[in-house]
């Protein structure tokens, strides 16, 4: 059973978030500061943290940091903080996704589930089908064919690829995937990245105007859904 903790201070956020990962098997502990967060953690580490940022205490920012210093247990910003900013600081500051309040049961267990699944250190699949079959990307060769048919992607684009489906449902940032597929000295050089995501869109996606594998977060990064 995946132990979850959820830090916010709202009761009634506290219990209707508690429910919904209990209902899907998961085991919950509340907190509602960042000071008993921390010390709710350190009694029993969880599988997943799901933290609001507006704590009485101490900002929430802060609370991922110090985790971060700790392990690297994923956590899940819910917030009434949905401007772009705020979204970036706080995956930039350790956060491994964040959804904006208010959200849908529906939405915040996919994302827990996707988090859950990269904790376990489940392996991206060797072989990925996308499309219903139509692209196929093999991993371990480095290959790709849409329709039976090859598709070359330059070494860039493959290891844009490569990153943003070893981290499957989770928003990367500008910064996080300049520094993972260009290196430091490029992380502040988002115009790569618009190029090169367009380029893998048009080579993978049906529609590349309306992508359904290589999705924008607005003013934040991208998110690959397989």
């Amino acid at each position: 059973m995946n132990r979850v903790l959820l830090v916010e201070d709202d009761p009634q956020i506290r219990r209707f978030v508690r429910l919904a990962m209990e209902n899907a098997g998961c085991e919950a502990t509340e907190a509602a500061s960042v000071a008993d967060g921390l010390n709710a953690f350190g009694r029993q580490p969880a599988d997943l943290v799901i933290l609001d940022l507006g704590l009485p205490d101490r900002d929430g920012l802060e609370f991922i940091r110090e985790l971060r210093a700790l392990a690297d247990t994923p956590i899940l910003v819910l917030s009434a903080r949905g401007l772009e900013e705020d979204k970036v600081v706080a995956l930039d500051a350790g956060a491994d996704d964040y959804l904006v309040k208010p959200f849908g049961v529906p939405e915040l267990l996919a994302r827990a589930r996707a988090l859950l699944r990269r904790a376990r250190g489940e392996p991206a699949p060797v072989i990925l089908r996308l499309a219903g079959g139509a692209v196929e990307i093999d991993l371990a060769r480095r290959a790709v064919r849409r329709d039976g048919v090859p598709v070359h992607l330059t070494p860039i684009e493959f290891r844009l690829l490569k990153t943003l489906i070893g981290h499957n449902d989770r928003v990367l940032t500008h910064r996080q995937l300049l520094r993972a597929v260009w290196g430091e000295g490029h992380s502040e050089s988002g115009h790569y990245l618009r190029v090169y995501v367009g380029r893998l869109r048009h080579k993978l996606e049906a529609d590349p105007a309306r992508p359904r594998h290589l999705l924008t977060e607005t003013g934040v990064g991208y998110r690959f859904v397989s």
